[in-house]
């Protein structure tokens, strides 16, 4: 691989004008004292790779549930969803992924299905790794219904850092797995509640891959698996 492929990637198109933004300061800061205009132009760079976009290869299978974000997972447990999605309050499963500043920041889809409800609410800009930010956070909510009725949430939740939410679904489209839906500028976590009965599969502490890291499997038997570091 050349290196001008390697260095090379798309930047989406959501932060392009942030770059431009980047780029013009590096100009101005560099008529003032050229090191500053040094400093400008690899923040510019930075801000580029911040909004990286890169393809990824979905696993298609039907049931599989794909991860949303790139990041770690950081939670794995009982809660019940946001009460604006109308879900209910019984527990279901939640997966919580964190996205720190050096993660890809654009989401996915976790599955297909139909879009049921979309609902934001504004709120606080705690730290995205805190289990309080689910319910003090200004959030992005989605109930995805799938073509056998069983339904499940996923939720973009600003961090410390994110001052902005940016999700293009709208209720009633229908959308597939690993489909490109959204991001949150800068920093931020995305949960995935899932159906009744369905298990983890990926551990704490896993580094996920939107579009690709396989979270569960609704139609699998398999139980929830442990993990370790080594």
């Amino acid at each position: 691989m050349s290196l001008t492929k390697y260095l090379w990637f798309p930047v989406n198109r959501e932060g392009w004008p942030f770059v431009a933004l980047f780029a013009v300061a590096a100009l101005l800061l560099g008529q003032v004292w050229a090191p500053l205009g040094w400093l400008g132009g690899l923040l510019t760079c930075w801000c580029a790779w911040f909004f990286r976009d890169p393809d990824r290869v979905t696993p298609i299978r039907d049931g599989l549930v794909i991860s949303p974000a790139d990041g770690v997972v950081q939670m794995i447990g009982m809660a019940a969803p946001p009460p604006e999605l109308g879900m209910g309050d019984e527990p279901r499963m939640r997966i919580s992924v964190f996205m720190s500043v050096f993660s890809v920041h654009i989401n996915r889809v976790p599955v297909d299905g139909t879009v049921s409800a979309t609902s934001y609410r504004p709120g606080k800009f705690l730290d995205a790794s805190l289990d309080k930010a689910s319910a003090d956070n200004e959030r992005m909510s989605v109930r995805l219904t799938r073509p056998d009725g069983r339904e499940l949430a996923f939720v973009q939740i600003a961090g410390l850092v994110a001052r902005r939410i940016k999700c293009d679904l709208k209720d009633g489209q229908q959308v597939r797995a690993g489909e490109r839906f959204g991001l949150i500028r800068f920093g931020s976590r995305v949960d995935v509640y899932l159906p009744e009965g369905v298990e983890p599969l990926v551990a704490l502490g896993q580094t996920t891959l939107a579009a690709e890291t396989v979270l569960a499997d609704l139609d699998g038997p398999q139980a929830a698996r442990p993990g370790e570091v080594r």
